[in-house]
């Protein structure tokens, strides 16, 4: 740590988590920030806080704003209302709740209509799951620690340095409300998940050191479309969730969610919000005191999901009580509007697909075969195919991946990074991991890096 680099603790963030009193003392630990945070400007383009809404309902020109970073989300949820584990990567951001320079008093949240002056980027959740690309800027060389009322980057100056134009696309998963200077003077400050500073890339290649040269640097972010987008929405219901209080989580959304609609008695009705967790809304039964719902999903820019598709589903037999765990995932069918992606759209330019030899089979009875279906510069997108060679069933399945040098997963879908195992290896999400004896699964990802040879994955299964 160089002598001009000061990292003060920060205060424990504490998300709002408006639960049922049943599960107020599961709702105790909160998230503890990290010791190191970036500083970066308060302006927003054409001057004061621009519209929360505004920038909820499209992508806007990239802003600056200070960046400081955080160990992870609270328990048993992000403030997007949905467990750490089950996001879609773990490369997250938070927003700020308030825009209130100067003014670092408690107010309440969700942000009554009388009081939206003091609403910010958070916008009251309504851009939870969305993306944001974010680019490195300048250090501080001077005293940067967010102190209530103090100038950032005190006593020094913003200098270039070799991180500049480093990038990662990052998704939204939790709020910051903190009463410091990042999270009430600077409306486009952001708060970074930790571990993601060591995977932004410059021209496809992972930068190294980037934690160690912090000081709550400057950023530039944009919102922008999901990388990569193929499948479908997941939905799973809440810890605590019952027949009586059906709340429940959507998650790997294309473009955010505004809005979930619920079908009762033949009518479609707006779904509560569960506070400000804006991926997090109260439901209610297709007919009363029963346990079938049909849900309709609104995107960041308040149309429709998929033309409107209806998503079907019934509350778990294992949560005929209530559910027990933080999230439980469960299946539908859909029924209306159009179909989702099955590849990502081809923005980048494409090359014409390699594909790697299927490898043999691994331990467990299953065999791995990747694709790499679509490429631009310093990157490609990769498809995995899982196949169960035994003759049962398995529960579970992992793929490990040799990735070449300078060849980093940028985010995955279907499956999640497993961080715990050896380097580059992917298992089942909550809702693939089963698959019947000569049945198969897909995963997709995108890598950064110039090198397509990706080996001979290895696939484990039990």
């Amino acid at each position: 740590m160089s002598p001009t680099e000061h990292h003060p603790p920060r205060p424990p963030r504490r998300a709002s988590r408006p639960l049922p009193a049943v599960l107020a003392a599961l709702l105790g630990a909160a998230l503890v920030c990290a010791l190191t945070m970036v500083p970066a400007p308060a302006a927003t383009p054409g001057g004061g806080r621009a519209s929360a809404r505004g920038q909820s309902a499209a992508a806007a020109a990239d802003v600056t704003g200070n960046a400081t970073h955080f160990d992870g989300l609270g328990q048993p949820y992000g403030g997007c209302g949905m467990p750490q584990s089950e996001l879609e990567t773990q490369d997250f951001v938070a927003l700020n709740v308030f825009d209130t320079p100067g003014d670092y008093a408690t107010y309440p949240r969700p942000v009554p209509p009388d009081q939206a002056s003091r609403i910010g980027a958070w916008d009251n959740g309504h851009n939870c799951g969305r993306w944001v690309r974010v680019t490195i800027g300048d250090y501080c060389t001077g005293t940067n620690d967010g102190a209530p009322g103090q100038p950032f980057c005190r006593n020094g100056v913003w200098t270039a340095d070799s991180y500049d134009g480093a990038t990662l696309t990052m998704l939204v998963a939790d709020s910051c409300a903190d009463a410091n200077a990042w999270c009430r003077d600077d409306p486009n400050h952001l708060d970074l998940a930790t571990a993601s500073l060591n995977r932004f890339t410059q021209d496809g290649v992972p930068v190294t050191g980037l934690p160690d040269h912090w000081n709550n640097r400057h950023v530039s972010w944009s919102y922008v479309p999901a990388p990569g987008y193929t499948g479908d929405i997941r939905i799973g219901f809440l810890q605590g969730a019952q027949r009586w209080w059906p709340a429940v989580s959507v998650s790997h959304l294309p473009n955010g969610v505004h809005g979930v609609q619920y079908l009762a008695d033949g009518v479609w009705h707006d779904a509560q919000m569960d506070g400000d967790m804006g991926q997090a809304f109260v439901l209610a039964p297709t007919s009363s005191g029963g346990t079938d719902f049909a849900v309709r999903v609104k995107d960041a820019s308040d149309a429709y999901l998929f033309g409107g598709r209806e998503y079907d589903f019934s509350l778990p037999a294992s949560c005929s009580g209530s559910c027990g765990p933080a999230y439980t995932a469960v299946t539908y069918t859909t029924q209306g509007g159009d179909t989702p992606p099955t590849t990502p759209p081809t923005t980048p330019p494409t090359t014409p697909p390699t594909t790697p030899p299927t490898t043999p089979p691994g331990t467990g009875g299953c065999t791995a075969t990747v694709h790499v279906s679509n490429s631009w510069p310093g990157g490609y997108q990769a498809d995995v195919t899982v196949l169960n060679s035994g003759t049962k069933p398995v529960g579970s399945w992992a793929v490990r991946l040799a990735l070449p040098s300078g060849t980093a997963i940028a985010t995955v879908w279907n499956a999640a990074v497993d961080s715990s195992a050896p380097p580059a290896t992917v298992r089942n999400a909550a809702y693939n991991g089963t698959v019947p004896a000569g049945g198969s699964t897909t995963f997709g990802m995108t890598l950064s890096g110039t090198s397509q040879d990706l080996g001979l994955p290895v696939c484990s299964a039990s």
